[in-house]
Parts: structure tokens; sequence; C-alpha cells
């Protein structure tokens, strides 16, 4: 089974790479067409740096994650329908929509993408704070509420309740699973949306984070887990091929937030949980930037510590080039990504 597994996974991952890349010139014509554009915060808004950085991107079409997970929702249905409607093994073999390992991360990768969806729509019409869609308040408890059912599934269908510790072994944890699986779930969503702020930025460091879980899902046997995450990889690979500076259009909040919550679930899923801030360090030291921002501005009569947060507009803020500065967090994505690996064999072996 292992072979074909792995045949299996790089299949699925290039045609689903194939498909969105041939899919994409589509999404992007609508886009445009209808002008579903980015909109940039007025000059007398609290974020006057970002105003001034961002300005030429103003009009750029937003909602490009559409083509990540409706493809790797169209990949899915179809080889699953295709192994229930015709007896033969090629599509049985291929189906990777099971209930006990993919049907929760895909649920959950379309819910929170549909609540993307409509925020992102928001965002467009000019709606909501500033203009930016939903409030903060409304989003916790929408992905939130999302992140209790995924609880719920685990603690009570799947009568899990262990969190593992590397190098030390599974506890048992009982009730407090479901909200330290809330908390991981929303972190993991939040903290990728932030970092989703420059083009090709999100989508590169998220590319190495699910690569990681699909080793991670093979190692252990899970091979359609490690499936949905190649097929995933391709799809993000194909969205970057159009998302690398300058982009043609930008992630939204229905690709970051959509992907972040699976990444998290994937991530408890295989019981990394607490391999999650290695393989996504890019998305903690972002994350924890806009938090450290917060409480200095509020503590300190707003002073800040960085220039702009997230980190990224400090860095460009200060200079650097935005391609740089995508690199740069790629090469530590990639790095954090590959050790993360290492210390999860290690821990294996013990």
């Amino acid at each position: 089974m292992g072979n074909f597994a792995i045949i299996k996974i790089f299949v699925l991952t290039a045609l689903s790479f194939i498909i969105a890349l041939f899919t994409t010139p589509i999404l992007t014509h609508f886009l445009y067409k209808y002008k579903l554009g980015k909109q940039i915060r007025s000059e007398n808004s609290n974020t006057p740096i970002f105003t001034r950085l961002h300005r030429h991107k103003r009009g750029t079409p937003t909602m490009g994650g559409v083509i990540i997970w409706l493809t790797v929702l169209f990949l899915a249905l179809l080889l699953f329908y295709l192994a229930q409607i015709f007896d033969i093994n090629f599509f049985k073999d291929f189906n990777f929509l099971t209930r006990s390992e993919t049907l929760l991360p895909l649920g959950a990768l379309v819910a929170s993408a549909l609540v993307g969806l409509v925020d992102d729509w928001l965002g467009i019409k000019g709606i909501g704070p500033h203009g930016g869609g939903l409030k903060m308040g409304h989003r916790l408890v929408i992905y939130a509420f999302i992140a209790l059912i995924g609880a719920l599934w685990f603690y009570f269908k799947l009568d899990w309740d262990l969190l593992h510790l590397p190098f030390i072994g599974d506890f048992e944890i009982g009730f407090w699973y479901i909200p330290i699986f809330i908390f991981i779930i929303v972190a993991s969503a939040f903290s990728v949306n932030e970092t989703d702020g420059l083009d090709g930025l999100a989508g590169g460091v998220l590319l190495t984070a699910f690569a990681s879980l699909g080793a991670f899902s093979f190692i252990q046997g899970k091979y359609d887990l490690a499936t949905f995450c190649g097929v995933i990889v391709g799809a993000l690979t194909a969205f970057l091929w159009f998302n690398i500076n300058p982009a043609r259009f930008i992630m939204g909040d229905t690709g970051a937030m959509s992907l972040g919550v699976t990444l998290g679930i994937v991530a408890m899923l295989t019981n990394t949980a607490l391999f999650l801030p290695i393989i996504g360090l890019v998305f903690v030291v972002e994350s924890l930037s806009v938090i450290i921002q917060m409480i200095s501005k509020k503590l300190r009569r707003g002073k800040k510590v960085f220039l702009s947060s997230p980190l990224h507009h400090h860095f460009e803020a200060i200079g650097w080039s935005e391609p740089k500065i995508v690199m740069r967090f790629w090469l530590i994505s990639g790095i954090a990504s590959v050790l993360g690996l290492i210390l999860f064999l290690i821990d294996k072996a013990g």
C-alpha cells in the first residue's frame, strides 16, 4: 500500500496543480471584469504606513484563494463519485475522501472558505469597520463555532482526547481537549490571515507547512490525509504561479482563513499540534508581532515596537523590497519545516 500511496499522492498533487493552473485564468478574467478588487484604507486611517506602502495595490482582485479550495473540493468530489458510480478499482484506489481521515478537514475548509468569501465581498463593497468586511468580534465567533464543531466531532464522534507532547508522550486531557482544539484552530486561522499581506508570502509558507503535514500523515500511515495535503500543495503551487510579485490577484480571507483552519485540523488529526509552531514558525512570528504591537500601544500610550505590523510590513517600512521579504520568509519557512520533520522523526523513533 505504501508504494501505491506514493504514486497516488504525486499523481493527484500533479493533477491538482494542472486543474488549478488552467482554470485560474477564468477566475482572474471574472475578477477583473467585475472589478472585485482590493480596497485600501483611506488616508485618515490609523495605519498610515500600510496605506502609503500599499496604495498601488488598490483594485488588485481579491478572492484568489477560491482557486485553491475549489480545486481541492472538485477533485475530492469527482473521485469520490466516480468510485461510487463505477465499480472500477482504479477510481476506488484514487479516491481520497474518507470519513475517518479527510471528511472533516474538507468540510472545515469549505465552510471556512464560504465565510471568508462573504467577508471578502463585504470588503470589496466597503462594508464594515474601515470598509474592511466583518467585525473582528464577529469573525472570532464564527471561526470559533466552526472549530467547536470540529472539537465536538473529535471528542464525541472519534472518542479522541489525547494531546501528544513531543519526546514525552500522549496525555489524556479529557474535556480540556475541546477548548485547546478551538484555540489551536482559531489561532492557526488568524495567524495565516495576518501573514497574507505581501504577494506570494502566505501561499509559499502554507505550501511548506502542508508539505510537512503531508509527510507526517504519510509516516503515520494516513495515506488519504497525506493525499489531501498533497492536493492542497498542488493547488497552492498553481496559485503561486499567479500570486508572485506583481500578483494577478490576492488570496483573500476565503483562502487564508480556510487554509489556516485546515492546517490546524490536519495537525490535530495527526496529533502533531505542538509541531505546528515549528513548521508554521513564520505564522507564529507574524501573529506575535501583531500582539506585541497592540499591547505596546495600549500600555505605552500609543508607542509602537514596530513601524508597522505584522512584521513583514515593518520590513517594508524600513526599506526592504517586497520580493526580498517574501523570499527570506520562504527560506525561513522551508528551514523550519525541515527542522519540524526531523524533530518529528526523532520523536517517533523514541
